[in-house]
């Protein structure tokens, strides 16, 4: 039988349960079903991460499910502390299953590194000099990382810009790489490094910072998919929508949430596998401007048949291997499970999230509203919080979602 993200119910079982669901479907060994039980991670491998360890903080893990993205079906890890993020993102995943999931446009693992040069007296023989030596300088970059060069990757190209500042203006070289299944900081930032003392050569000028850039612009997800209008509520949903998007995309104050909504979903992904949340966030976000004026990162319509497309655009400076992701074994888990083999699925199965929260977010805010659902699995919290322990805390929380009353108050007076 194939493998399938949709698991009916899954919401419903219990935490073991759940577990040993995707121990089955993942083929998870002992080790494995250990660091999903917070165990095996070593204080040692902790202090190999960071600098002054004490100890750690836990999120939960969850899965979202649902998921079909390019034709293939992927259970989704998440590590987030908000209610409602994984759940909403599977229930969107449904959605756009029915029309055949997420279609996902990849265009490559490029990433760019950048040289600041003070000094330069004259511009255009600086630049001249730095491209007519350009097959030289990418030969030199390259020399640093063999291993990349032979897996098809590399320095491939050299760009220049001129920047001009409040204090000077500056020469800026851009070093062009295929960091392949890497996120690239450290390829990058080494080649960069190596070909510094050459172009200050080249331009009589002195270089400053040699740094990669996380405005990955040449490292894009495109995703589209078709929500059945029917599931999503029926045609009025539909327009709602297209209203509350359109109020996004002209209205800052919104468009700040709106986008935040999409990297609800992303970002639970990127710390679910180690990859940089901050580095992914600040390029979607200088991304999202590129026109001049802050605007949504997805974009929705209408088709013929009254159904709602979405469609998103971001930058996903992220990898599957190097840094972090070669120390901590959950994160080398949590490709597992995703069943991921590459940066470029890994980028596809993030962009198909992000798509999928924000679809939910609008669904939510245009029909019942995103308090209902939040709160709703927010009561467990509550009840937590005001003193319920064992089986008291999912009848105490049932008992307020039922009377639309969730609060500390109420559960207090429950216990």
């Amino acid at each position: 039988m194939p493998f399938s993200s949709r698991i009916p119910n899954f919401h419903n079982l219990s935490l073991e349960e759940k577990r040993n669901k995707i121990v089955d479907l993942c083929n998870l060994s002992n080790e494995e079903i250990a660091l999903l039980k917070g165990q095996g991670i070593r204080d040692e491998t902790l202090s190999y991460m960071i600098e002054n360890v004490i100890g750690r903080v836990v999120l939960p893990l969850g899965i979202a499910t649902n998921f079909t993205v390019n034709g293939r079906d992927h259970l989704v890890p998440m590590a987030v502390e908000e209610s409602s993020i994984v759940a909403a993102a599977s229930h969107a995943a449904k959605i756009a299953r029915k029309n055949g999931g997420f279609g996902v446009e990849y265009t490559g693992s490029i990433a760019i590194g950048q040289i600041q040069i003070l000094g330069i007296e004259d511009f255009k023989t600086a630049s001249s000099n730095i491209l007519r030596n350009k097959d030289n300088l990418l030969e030199l970059a390259n020399s640093t990382n063999e291993k990349l060069v032979d897996l098809g990757g590399g320095a491939i190209d050299i760009e220049i810009r001129e920047v001009d500042g409040k204090l000077e203006k500056y020469l800026v070289v851009h070093l062009i790489v295929d960091v392949k299944d890497a996120m690239g900081a450290n390829a990058v930032n080494t080649m960069l490094e190596k070909i510094k003392s050459e172009i200050e050569d080249f331009t009589s000028g002195k270089v400053l910072l040699k740094i990669i850039s996380n405005y990955a612009v040449q490292r894009l997800v495109k995703v589209k998919a078709v929500f059945d209008k029917e599931d999503l509520g029926g045609e009025d949903i539909v327009d709602k929508i297209l209203l509350a998007h359109d109020f996004a995309d002209h209205d800052i104050y919104r468009c700040t949430t709106h986008n935040k909504g999409i990297m609800n979903g992303i970002t639970a992904v990127l710390l679910a596998t180690g990859n940089d949340t901050r580095a992914v966030e600040a390029g979607a976000h200088a991304f999202a401007v590129k026109e001049g004026r802050y605007r949504s990162l997805s974009r929705f319509e209408k088709n013929k048949e009254g159904d709602l497309v979405g469609y998103l655009e971001v930058p996903t400076l992220v990898g599957i291997l190097g840094g972090a992701m070669n120390v901590n074994p959950i994160y080398k888990l949590s490709f597992k499970i995703m069943g991921i083999s590459s940066a470029k699925e890994f980028a596809e199965v993030l962009g198909a999230v992000g798509l999928a929260q924000n679809l939910a977010a609008l669904r939510a805010l245009c029909s019942e509203g995103i308090q209902k659902g939040h709160m709703n699995l927010h009561a467990r919290n509550i009840a937590i919080t005001a003193g319920a322990k064992g089986e008291n805390i999912e009848i105490i929380a049932q008992q307020m979602i039922k009377e639309d009353n969730i609060s500390f108050d109420r559960a207090k007076e429950l216990i």
